[in-house]
């Protein structure tokens, strides 16, 4: 990798930290490699050295970050389990009981999602967002959802009971029963989370108090 000169502004701070003496034998490991390196942490300052309104954006979107994370997930496993309906779980190293468990899985994780939401975060937002309400927005979309969930808990018990019966054109007409509810709820609740949405309603104080 070839040496590039140093730059002024570091050969003065050089002279003045060695002195002129240890100066003249300096060699400095000035390479294209450091130059890059240096080129991109000064396109991406450290937190502290950011502007104070992006920091301040982060803070403000804390909430629908968060909950973005946990909603990928739900439809990457959603997903998951849907495309391998047609069977090529085999494919994967699975069997039917394999693949039913994952599909139960599922279940498992949005009905404990949705239970901390509706008995922990929910509430302290409906005080001021009318779309956390009881019988509003997001928690009409979860009876929706859960209605799919225990059509698909129905499914899983009677495949298990008898996996010849399995039937993957049943698996698929069941999910997309409620694939346009979940997800569609999935995105509405993050954009709501949003700090454009929540400035309506709360303080960057208040925001940051609530917990998810």
């Amino acid at each position: 990798m070839p040496t590039l000169p140093l730059p002024a502004s570091l050969r003065t701070l050089a002279r003045a930290s060695l002195g002129p003496a240890r100066y003249r034998t300096f060699r400095p490991a000035w390479t294209a490699t450091t130059a890059l390196r240096t080129a991109m942490s000064a396109s991406e300052p450290p937190a502290a050295l950011r502007p104070a309104n992006a920091r301040e954006e982060r803070r403000w979107n804390r909430l629908a970050d968060a909950m973005s994370r946990f909603h990928d997930y739900f439809k990457a496993e959603f997903n998951a389990i849907y495309e391998m309906a047609d069977g090529s779980f085999n494919r994967r190293g699975m069997n039917l009981r394999m693949y039913l468990s994952e599909a139960g899985e599922l279940r498992k994780h949005l009905t404990v999602h949705h239970t901390i939401e509706e008995r922990h975060i929910f509430p302290v937002l409906a005080k001021r967002m009318p779309a956390f309400k009881n019988e509003e927005q997001h928690i009409k979309s979860h009876h929706a959802i859960h209605e799919g969930l225990d059509a698909l808990g129905a499914l899983i018990e009677k495949w298990l009971a008898e996996p010849s019966a399995y039937s993957p054109e049943e698996m698929k007409a069941c999910l997309d029963a409620w694939r346009e509810v979940l997800f569609k709820h999935l995105d509405e609740e993050v954009e709501d989370l949003r700090g454009e949405n929540m400035k309506k309603y709360w303080t960057l104080e208040e925001v940051e108090r609530i917990m998810i």
